[in-house]
């Protein structure tokens, strides 16, 4: 299994299918973030980031300019992944509540965090064909992971193309189940979370509270240890 990830990841950081990210994902990292000026960006695809055989699966949009892209690793340096790692410490997934670069210690308990699309886009906006080129990584995952039992999606962008990848799997629900922060979706062996991105949009307008995000964590672990 692990080397059935690590071949996966690899052929994550090596994807050239999209050149628009790849030409945005390096141009970021070429110009930087004042305040970042004197870091070494990622700049490339970034994998997902946890233990080898989680039973819980956090799925996010895609990494952030000035965070994931910065880092090279999923919801660190940057205000989402604050909110995120702050919650699953708080809930028993992660070691520590900060997560701010590869070499801070920062472990997950069960868990592993992913994305929809692995390149930063612009505006955070990937095109539906770019999010098509990477969907088949989240399903790949989906088969590396036998062991999950919880989908937490992040965001209605998340939400909406997590339901479209297991379709592909041949699970289906009609109609559609629309995206609501909170809602509570089993579909075949998976019980299926959804919330409000941590985004600063969020964040910052009180859209989403951090009892709020903690307590969609919270209820997936007292499903997982029940």
């Amino acid at each position: 299994m692990k080397r059935s990830l690590r071949d996966l990841n690899q052929e994550i950081l090596n994807c050239k299918q999209c050149p628009r990210l790849r030409k945005w994902c390096s141009k970021v990292a070429l110009e930087k973030k004042a305040a970042y000026r004197k870091e070494l960006y990622w700049g490339k695809p970034v994998t997902g980031f946890g233990v080898a055989r989680p039973r819980l699966l956090i799925i996010g949009l895609a990494p952030g300019a000035h965070g994931a892209n910065r880092t090279g690793r999923m919801f660190t340096g940057d205000r989402s992944g604050d909110w995120l790692y702050r919650a699953l410490f708080q809930s028993g997934f992660a070691n520590q509540p900060l997560s701010q670069n590869l070499q801070d210690g920062l472990k997950l308990k069960d868990a592993y965090v992913t994305a929809i699309v692995r390149c930063a886009p612009p505006e955070n906006r990937p095109t539906p064909p770019e999010r098509d080129s990477c969907l088949p990584f989240l399903n790949r995952e989906l088969d590396i992971f036998s062991d999950l039992r919880i989908l937490v999606c992040l965001g209605s962008f998340a939400w909406d193309n997590t339901i479209r990848a297991l379709k592909d799997r041949g699970l289906s629900v009609s109609p559609k189940p629309k995206f609501k922060h909170g809602k509570v979706l089993s579909l075949g062996p998976y019980t299926i979370f959804a919330s409000y991105h941590p985004s600063q949009q969020n964040t910052f307008t009180k859209k989403l509270t951090e009892p709020m995000l903690r307590n969609v964590f919270q209820k997936a672990k007292r499903l997982l240890d029940a």
